[in-house]
């Protein structure tokens, strides 16, 4: 997916803010894809209850990604506004181990909708 790619772009270039926030969507962006395919609506931008809405069609497996999918969510605001902190700006409170972290987490969400997907006949 792009948005990984993207992600692993701007952590290596140092961005580490701009890197969660593209390992959130990424993660995002598989889940409701998988969602879709299965016929049903995906709507909101938590990793989290997508991962919740995912439960009935695949069961227990989904707990292996909940803690992940928390720290991923936690992501999504403070990484892109001036004012998630009392002062400075999100790329003073992210760096290369909350942000490789985030990549990792993102990875296996995506690689699991993957294969999720292509079990179904489908490809991300």
């Amino acid at each position: 997916m792009r948005d990984l790619k993207a992600s692993k772009d701007s952590h290596s270039m140092g961005n580490f803010e701009w890197a969660v926030f593209q390992a959130q969507q990424s993660a995002e962006k598989a889940l409701k894809a998988l969602l879709h395919a299965h016929g049903r609506g995906a709507w909101g931008h938590s990793v989290l209850e997508l991962l919740e809405a995912l439960r009935e069609l695949h069961g227990s497996e989904v707990d292996l990604f909940l803690s992940k999918a928390r720290e991923l969510d936690r992501h999504y605001i403070p990484s892109r506004y001036p004012n998630a902190f009392e002062s400075g700006y999100p790329g003073q409170y992210y760096d290369e181990e909350v942000s490789g972290r985030a990549i990792g987490y993102a990875e296996e969400i995506v690689d699991w909708a993957r294969r999720k997907l292509e079990e179904i006949g489908l490809k991300l």
